[in-house]
C-alpha cells in the first residue's frame, strides 16, 4: 500500500491516482459515519458507569454503599478484562477481513449487551445469580468495546487527510467523550424528572434500552462505510497475527506504555471522579451529574483543537505535555477537589486536569496507528491498547475505592504519579511522527526490528 492509498477508502483506491487524496467532504462523511457508531458504543458502555450508583445496591446487598460501589466497580473492571479478548479477536478480523467488517460486528455485540442489561433481574428476584448475570452482560460489552477502539482508530487514521490527521482522528474521542456526555446528560435529566428513588426503583433500565435501539441505527450507518484496507494487505503473510505484531517491538512497548497512563488518567478524571465527588467530597448525586456533564462537554469540544496542535508540534511533543501534567497534578489536585464544596471551583479543577489529558485523548488513536503497518495495524493498535487499558483504565475505580475502603485514600494519587513516570519512558522512546509514520512510509517503519 502506498502512502496515498493508505488514507483512501477502498472504492477510491481503484479509481483515484495515487498522488491525489479524497476530497475533504468525502473524508468528513466517512469520519462521521464511523464516529457515529463509536458514539453509540461508548454511550452503551458508560451508561453502566453513570447509572451504577443507582442500581449497585440492588445487585450487591449487605455490604453498604461504599462496598456496593466497590463491587460495581469490580464488575466494571471485569468488563475491561474482556477488552484484550475483543482487541485480539476484532484486531485479527480488522486486518484479515477489513475495518468495516469488524466495526459492524462490534456494534451488534454492544447492542445485545445493552439489551441484556436492561432485562437483568436484581438480587431481590434471583439472589446471588443477579451479579453473575451482570458480569456476563458486561463481559459481552467489554469484548465489543475492546474491538471497537482498534477498528475505529485505524479506520479514522487511514481515511484522514495527511497533515490533518490529528484533527480528523480527534473525532474518535469527540464521540467517545460524547457517549459519556450523553450518558451523564441522561442521568441529569432523569434525576430532575424522576428523582433518585424512582430511578433506583427501575427506571435505571431505560438508558440501556435506549442504547440497544441506538445500536440498530449505528449498524445501518456503518453498513454504508467504504473499506480502507487493500486486498493485498489483508492477504499478506502475517496479516492479523500477533507474532507479526511482535516484529515491531518498539511500537508494541511504546503503545502499551502510553496506554497505561493515558487510560488510568482518563478514567480517574471522567468515570471515577463521579464516585469521588459523592463519596469523598460529599456532594449530592444530582449536583455531581451536573458538574460532570459540563466538564465532559468542555472536554469534548477541546479535542479537535488539541488535535490540530499535534499536527503542528508533532505527537511526541503533545504526549510530553500530557505526561508532565499527570506527574505534577494528581497529588495536589485530588486533595483539593476532595475538600471543596463549590461546584464551580470543583468543575474548574477537573477541567484543568482535562486540558492536559486532551493532549493524550485527542491523538490517542492516530499516535498508535502511525507506529504499525497496515497488515497488523488493527491488531497492533487494538490488542496492545486493550491490554494496558484493561489493566490500568478498568482497574482505576476499583483500586481507588479499595484504597479508600482500607483507609489509604491518599496513596492513590501517588499511584497515578508512579504510572505517569513509567509512561514518560515510553513517550521518550517514541519517534517524531512527522518523520516516522507508517501511514506515510509503509515500507520503512522505524519501529520494526
Amino acid at each position: 500500500m502506498t502512502s496515498a492509498a493508505s488514507s483512501l477508502p477502498a472504492g477510491a483506491q481503484a479509481h483515484t491516482p495515487q498522488h491525489q487524496e479524497p476530497s475533504t467532504a468525502k473524508v468528513v462523511k466517512s469520519i462521521l459515519a464511523a464516529s457515529s457508531g463509536n458514539l453509540v458504543e461508548w454511550f452503551d458502555f458508560y451508561t453502566y458507569a453513570f447509572f451504577s450508583v443507582y442500581f449497585a445496591e440492588l445487585f450487591f446487598t449487605g455490604v453498604g454503599q461504599t462496598g456496593a460501589y466497590m463491587q460495581a466497580a469490580g464488575v466494571f473492571f471485569i468488563g475491561f478484562l474482556m477488552r484484550p479478548v475483543g482487541g485480539y479477536l476484532f484486531g485479527r478480523m480488522s486486518d484479515r477481513y477489513g475495518r468495516k467488517h469488524a466495526m459492524v460486528v462490534s456494534i451488534v455485540m454492544m447492542g445485545l449487551g445493552s439489551l441484556g442489561l436492561a432485562l437483568l433481574p436484581t438480587a431481590a428476584t434471583v439472589g446471588g445469580l443477579a451479579p453473575v448475570l451482570l458480569i456476563l452482560m458486561r463481559c459481552i460489552q467489554g469484548i465489543s468495546v475492546g474491538g471497537e477502539y482498534g477498528s475505529t482508530a485505524t479506520y479514522m487514521s487511514e481515511v484522514a487527510l495527511r497533515g490533518r490527521r490529528g484533527f480528523f482522528s480527534s473525532f474518535q474521542y469527540v464521540t467517545l467523550i460524547g457517549g459519556q456526555l450523553l450518558a451523564s446528560l441522561l442521568a441529569v435529566i432523569m434525576t430532575h424528572v424522576l428523582g433518585t428513588e424512582q430511578i433506583t426503583a427501575g427506571w435505571w433500565r431505560l438508558p440501556f434500552v435506549i442504547g440497544a435501539v441506538a445500536a440498530l441505527i449505528s449498524l445501518w450507518l456503518r453498513a454504508g462505510l467504504d473499506e480502507t484496507t487493500s486486498t493485498q494487505d489483508r492477504q499478506r503473510k502475517g496479516s492479523g497475527s500477533f507474532r507479526e505484531v511482535l516484529n515491531y517491538p518498539r511500537a508494541f512497548w511504546v503503545v502499551l506504555g502510553i496506554t497505561c497512563i493515558g487510560s488510568l488518567a482518563f478514567y480517574v478524571f471522567t468515570t471515577y471522579m463521579q464516585k469521588y465527588l459523592i463519596n469523598t467530597a460529599g456532594l449530592s448525586k444530582g449536583l455531581v451529574a451536573e458538574i460532570m456533564t459540563v466538564c465532559l462537554l468542555v472536554f469534548m469540544v477541546m479535542q479537535p483543537f488539541v488535535g490540530m496542535v499535534s499536527d503542528r508540534i508533532g505527537r511526541k511533543n503533545s504526549m510530553l505535555i500530557f505526561v508532565a501534567g499527570m506527574v505534577l497534578l494528581p497529588v495536589p489536585l485530588l486533595a483539593a477537589i476532595g475538600q471543596q464544596q463549590s461546584p464551580v471551583v470543583v468543575g474548574a479543577m477537573i477541567l484543568l486536569a482535562m486540558v492536559f489529558l486532551s493532549f493524550y485523548t485527542s491523538i490517542s488513536g492516530i499516535v498508535k496507528a502511525e507506529m504499525f503497518p497496515a497488515h497488523v495495524r488493527g491488531l497492533g493498535v487494538g490488542f496492545t491498547y486493550a491490554i494496558g487499558n484493561s489493566l490500568f483504565g478498568g482497574s482505576a475505580e476499583y483500586v481507588a475505592l479499595f484504597m479508600k475502603n482500607q483507609g489509604y485514600a491518599n496513596v492513590f494519587p501517588w499511584y497515578m504519579v508512579v504510572i505517569a513516570v513509567l509512561g514518560s519512558i515510553a513517550i521518550l522512546a517514541m519517534h517524531d511522527n512527522r518523520h516516522h509514520s507508517t501511514l506515510d512510509h509503509p515500507d520503512s517503519s522505524a519501529y520494526g526490528r
